[in-house]
């Protein structure tokens, strides 16, 4: 029996970023083949944004208990795709013969203490050209109170996500993402040294700040961001 269980409190407030959600759910859509493998899926906030009618298999991944029955509930009452599936398993129990175009991490990898392990081992369930998709919070010199607080090991940088991912897949995307976000996290760092964001902290960041993002990190040419965006080819 799977006893683990996520120590992290802020799935529910996160869960109404819509904002954040789309924006990087733009630059990963392409990506995204019929068959995807979600891993820590969480309570499938991230799932009702980016699983759409041409998937044809979305399976989520979220080794705790409770929250995979969330997703399964949702499943069961029409909030996510019928060919949406929840598994109250890792990824290392995960059978060697299933295969994926697309494998994801939003927010997933900063909790896995040995990532290049995890990495390598996923990478194994990757179709021939598949992708594997990872979105983490960037920079360790912002890591904060909350960072430890949910559970994170580490923030990355590009040289540090570039080693976790396994030497056998070629990176085709890596990019910075939330310029203004930036900011308003290393003001957090520096002034506030919040344990945990509030939810009308998290509604002025998405609603305000991510559409404002949206204009300036093309300007930037993605160079700069709060999140780190990574996109790998199984050729």
């Amino acid at each position: 029996m799977n006893d683990f269980s996520y120590i992290g409190t802020e799935l529910e407030v996160f869960n109404h970023a819509t904002e954040w959600k789309n924006y990087y759910g733009k630059h990963l859509r392409p990506f995204l083949g019929e068959e995807v493998l979600e891993v820590g899926a969480g309570i499938g906030g991230t799932t009702k944004i980016l699983c759409e009618s041409k998937q044809k298999r979305w399976v989520c991944l979220e080794p705790d208990e409770t929250l995979a029955a969330q997703i399964k509930n949702q499943i069961a009452s029409g909030q996510l795709p019928p060919h949406c599936e929840a598994r109250a398993i890792s990824s290392t129990e995960l059978p060697a013969e299933e295969k994926f175009d697309s494998i994801i991490y939003i927010d997933v990898l900063e909790h896995i203490e040995e990532d290049k392990k995890e990495l390598l081992t996923i990478s194994r369930h990757l179709k021939k050209n598949g992708f594997l998709i990872i979105l983490c919070p960037a920079h360790q010199k912002l890591f904060t109170p909350f960072d430890a607080a949910i559970g994170h090991f580490r923030r990355y940088n590009k040289r540090l996500l570039t080693d976790a991912a396994p030497s056998n897949l070629k990176c085709i995307k890596l990019i910075y993402l939330d310029s203004v976000g930036l900011l308003a996290s290393l003001g957090n760092k520096l002034i506030l040294n919040s344990s945990s964001p509030s939810y009308k902290q998290i509604q002025f960041w998405d609603k305000m700040l991510v559409p404002i993002s949206r204009l300036t990190d093309p300007i930037s040419r993605f160079r700069i961001g709060k999140s780190i965006l990574g996109v790998w080819q199984n050729l």
